[in-house]
């Protein structure tokens, strides 16, 4: 079960990260990110927003992403985690379904995502 308010940590920030995608807006998605993250995406995984930039600098323009939050849970006082699927598409050929996990951490910037991870949805 989500809680209003956790959402409300999360839901800002994916929409933020949503956006910069749309965007092609690489250094916008890493400044989404804590300076030490741990980035799992479909590629071989990276630690660091220097290497989040260069996985999104490195997808294709026209790279769309809607999401769903399905739970959210707090963790502490500055960690907020969820689950979402992840629908990424570029144009209507393309296309990717996948399972989000995020933990957002509160930090000096604000929320940023501390930990994220995508897999394959069967």
């Amino acid at each position: 079960m989500s809680d209003f308010l956790d959402e409300a940590v999360l839901r800002p920030l994916l929409d933020d990260w949503r956006k910069a995608i749309a965007a092609h807006d690489a250094e916008g998605v890493a400044s989404l990110f804590t300076d030490d993250a741990l980035f799992q995406g479909l590629q071989p995984h990276t630690v660091g927003r220097p290497g989040i930039e260069r996985y999104y600098a490195g997808q294709p323009a026209g790279l769309k992403v809607e999401y769903r939050l399905l739970q959210v849970r707090r963790l502490g006082a500055d960690a907020v985690l969820g689950w979402a699927e992840a629908d990424f598409t570029v144009g209507p050929e393309i296309r990717a379904l996948l399972n989000l996990t995020v933990v957002a951490q509160h930090t000096p910037e604000g929320w940023r995502i501390a930990h994220y991870h995508v897999s394959p949805r069967v």
